[in-house]
């Protein structure tokens, strides 16, 4: 355990730190340069993100300390894992800015694969931040109010999630693209994370078999889907972040037309999804017929507030990040993935027939907007 003074050091920097502006990079500055990953390439990434990630980490881990609602006082943030009973959300944060900050300098090619390692460490430190913070607003919802009405002023908790959730696929990525760059054999087309050459229709097909895996699981049966679309097409994209988003809405409208049609003697319909490429944007459509979400319900689909799971699953159950519904936070960051690279994720709604999402996906390698 760190000493006191020490401590207050860390505190000191994680102020000045978090005060500092932090740098855009574009996509297609990425892929370029991720392009030539040269040992001088990956020595000038490594001495950007010393730089970088204490700015972002420190920011985050400030914004941890007072969230409205005394939502940092929640047992789920408060708790890491059941081992760890004691640590915090923000303790993560802490660690990571630690780690990073009081690292060597990083001058050389051993510095390089050393410093490497342990961002490496950083990002797994992480990943269950999502699900640790969204049950927290969970059990915060659940002591404010009985209902399903979202209470005024729960928008500023909204806000500062949406700040957060991005800021993390922001941190991620850059840490992710870093390390992906060390793969000696990438496959063909792959920079980093982003596949030059990823064709939505297969990705498509890829999240729908996992959706239909977990629909099988949990109700023994599971609406039939059917892809629509040019196979051959492709276009530049994040395929971990392309999977994470279709997954998300394939699952939902699984879930949605099996509730709607299990008990019924009725043809179940199958689920459509339907890929577009268009001038400007790659648009998917996942289409289904499970009865849609009423008008009122629609406002609240993207506010990280709101899941028609009644009983939202433990987050130290055997089936933590693979249930058909839970915390309510899937829709929301799924829009903030698209959203981070330029793109849209929108929800149109027929209550008594189905619900159509159209997941709007920026061309990358057009876009030299900086990004989160």
């Amino acid at each position: 355990m760190a000493s006191e003074p020490v401590a207050r050091a860390v505190a000191e920097e994680v102020v000045r730190w978090g005060s500092m502006k932090q740098t855009g990079v574009s996509l297609r500055y990425m892929m370029e340069f991720g392009s030539r990953p040269t040992e001088r390439n990956l020595l000038l990434s490594a001495q950007f993100l010393q730089k970088e990630l204490p700015i972002r980490i420190a920011r985050r881990a400030l914004e941890l300390e007072s969230l409205p609602f005394g939502l940092s006082n929640k047992p789920a943030v408060l708790k890491v894992r059941r081992c760890l009973p004691s640590l915090h959300v923000r303790d993560w944060y802490l660690d990571s800015f630690r780690d990073i900050r009081y690292f060597p300098e990083v001058r050389n090619r051993n510095d390089e694969l050393a410093f490497t390692q342990m961002i490496k460490m950083v990002k797994v430190r992480h990943n269950n931040v999502v699900p640790t913070m969204a049950l927290g607003v969970q059990q915060l919802k659940k002591q404010l109010c009985s209902t399903r009405k979202v209470p005024f002023g729960f928008d500023e908790i909204h806000e500062f999630l949406d700040r957060f959730y991005l800021s993390r696929i922001g941190i991620r990525m850059l840490i992710g693209q870093h390390v992906a760059l060390h793969d000696p054999e990438p496959e063909p087309g792959v920079i980093g994370l982003i596949n030059t050459r990823l064709s939505p229709v297969q990705m498509a097909q890829a999240a729908s078999e996992d959706a239909r895996s977990i629909c099988l699981r949990e109700y023994g049966s599971a609406p039939d889907i059917n892809i629509y679309g040019d196979p051959n097409f492709t276009f530049p994209y994040v395929t971990s972040h392309l999977h994470l988003m279709l997954f998300e809405l394939v699952k939902n409208s699984l879930r949605a037309v099996q509730e709607r049609y299990m008990n019924s003697d009725k043809d179940v319909p199958p689920v459509r999804i339907i890929v577009a490429d268009g001038e400007e944007d790659v648009t998917i459509k996942v289409s289904d017929e499970g009865g849609g979400i009423p008008r009122s319900g629609l406002p609240k689909i993207f506010t990280h507030l709101y899941s028609t799971a009644k009983n939202p699953p433990d987050l130290d159950g055997p089936n933590q990040g693979s249930t058909m519904a839970g915390y309510g936070f899937g829709l929301p960051i799924s829009r903030l993935y698209a959203r981070y690279f330029g793109g849209d994720l929108q929800i149109i709604s027929m209550e008594g027939y189905g619900t159509d999402a159209y997941l709007h996906l920026s061309r990358l390698g057009d876009s030299e907007e900086p990004l989160p």
